[in-house]
């Protein structure tokens, strides 16, 4: 998958620097154009709530670069779900945890108890998430209610001059946006 990260240093530099003063970012993953922002950041995260006309409570993805960035969401689980979820990364399938001690903000989990997570394979998210030292918010790069960017171009037909910066690449070879499984009924839900 190395020839889906086409980003330089300087183009990786300035795409972490971004994240962390706040700014919102559009990046290929798996199957479609993302858009990401440090999940931390309230007033990032708005803005991609209010750029995609979303509504808070329906929650956010986070995504990792590794499962030691999410550790500290798994670390509190039984040991069974804890290999539920192990037994999925890294890879495009994104699973519901139980975010027990209410580590991720509520900005990003919506009304749920729980958080969506995801441990990339892609290049470009792995990158980006070990630049930043973090998973990031991974939500689909389109408004509400239109089919998600898989181009460049598409991203910029929907967000054009409201994004911080466009990261280049390429999508990976998955057709169809991340499965998501919840590991404690074990349902698929996407």
């Amino acid at each position: 998958m190395a020839a889906l990260n086409p980003l330089n240093n300087q183009q990786l530099q300035l795409a972490c620097s971004t994240i962390l003063q706040g700014g919102v970012i559009a990046y290929p993953t798996e199957a479609v154009w993302g858009l990401g922002c440090d999940p931390w950041n309230l007033q990032a995260v708005t803005r991609i709530l209010e750029l995609k006309n979303r509504p808070m409570e329906k929650g956010m993805i986070l995504v990792a670069a590794s499962v030691e960035q999410v550790r500290f969401l798994l670390d509190p689980l039984p040991q069974a779900l804890q290999l539920a979820a192990l037994s999925h990364w890294p890879g495009p399938v994104t699973c519901v945890l139980p975010d027990v001690n209410k580590q991720v903000p509520d900005w990003v989990r919506g009304s749920h108890s729980s958080i969506a997570v995801r441990v990339s394979e892609h290049p470009v998210v792995k990158a980006l998430c070990e630049s930043a030292g973090m998973p990031l918010v991974s939500t689909s790069c389109n408004p509400a209610g239109r089919e998600p960017a898989l181009n460049e171009q598409q991203v910029r037909g929907y967000f054009d001059g409201q994004l911080d910066q466009i990261v280049p690449g390429a999508l990976g070879g998955s057709q169809k946006p991340s499965h998501i499984i919840d590991i404690v009924s074990g349902k698929q839900l996407r």
